[in-house]
């Protein structure tokens, strides 16, 4: 993506959040659900379990559809990333803890897809790493997205009551 495009798409959503009309709580707490379900493994259910968790916690269900698509901007860097939740989480799952052998490449077929060892030894270690590093880089947009928010909101108020 050239960096106009890419400074385009980050300028939009920017945009789109700061439209939401909610507290800056339930924006931020959206964004914070949308990018943790970003770095699951869940692809197809993403979107819908980010607005599942924002309804129950009465976030901002729009937040939060906004910050799975925006972390939608990884994908080149997916396999990357798919590889160190693999490793995180294999590392925590076994005992004693150890580091993955190398994967080998293997055409998907329905057998290894059906494949029991398949789920607990590559499925749920990539789950767990990816819970691991989703639950600081949450975090961290939480309280980002908190205080750019408040602050675009008490601007906001500013201009339509002067003093």
């Amino acid at each position: 993506m050239p960096a106009s495009k890419f400074k385009a798409f980050v300028s939009r959503h920017y945009h789109h959040l700061m439209q939401i009309r909610d507290t800056p709580h339930a924006i931020a707490g959206g964004v914070a659900i949308g990018v943790f379900f970003g770095f699951t493994p869940l692809f197809g259910f993403k979107t819908l379990l980010a607005l599942l968790i924002a309804w129950l916690l009465r976030c901002s269900k729009i937040s939060a559809a906004l910050a799975v698509t925006f972390h939608d901007i990884v994908l080149p860097l997916w396999p990357l990333v798919l590889r160190w939740q693999y490793i995180i989480g294999y590392w925590l799952w076994f005992r004693p803890h150890h580091l993955p052998k190398r994967l080998k490449y293997q055409y998907p077929t329905i057998e290894h897809l059906m494949d029991w060892n398949k789920f607990e030894n590559v499925i749920w270690p990539m789950f767990i790493g990816s819970v691991i590093m989703a639950v600081p880089v949450s975090l961290a947009f939480y309280f980002v997205t908190l205080k750019i928010v408040a602050r675009h909101q008490a601007k906001l108020r500013a201009k339509s009551f002067p003093s």
